[in-house]
């Protein structure tokens, strides 16, 4: 079997693996900052992350099937393991973007949902004052 086939096998085995690791992992632990983000809601905050494992597996799996494709052709063991290093290094570089980034947009969604919380008063009006008619 031709070593670049081989590279090719190796690189998708282990970028599927991580993909599939990351998104399982952020969907995991991700659902209780999703619970907070959407002030207690459960049913949205699965729904979200539900959406969002489902983008990050599209947009991750997408990017490591247009990475395969290598103009290079692999002629020893040596060139194995430098093209699978520069492919998979790419591939978990683009894996920890799309984390922080994800990270980053949710963090804003909840800091405005408390400085929201937080001009509500605590105690609600207790009475109701006539206004003056003069001066």
């Amino acid at each position: 079997m031709d070593l670049t086939v081989i590279a090719y096998v190796v690189y998708l085995l282990i970028s599927v693996a991580l993909t599939v690791w990351v998104a399982r992992t952020l969907s995991r632990n991700g659902r209780v900052f999703l619970e907070d983000v959407l002030q207690g809601n459960e049913k949205l905050a699965d729904a979200v992350n539900h959406l969002l494992v489902v983008g990050f597996y599209l947009v991750n799996l997408g990017f490591v099937a247009l990475y395969l494709n290598s103009h290079d052709t692999v002629e020893n063991t040596r060139g194995v393991f430098e093209a699978l290093s520069t492919k998979l290094g790419v591939v978990l570089l683009v894996l920890g973007v799309m984390h922080l980034g994800n990270v980053y947009v949710l963090n804003r969604i909840r800091r405005r949902g408390v400085m929201e919380r937080e001009q509500v008063p605590p105690v609600g009006p207790q009475g109701w004052v006539k206004p003056s008619t003069g001066v």
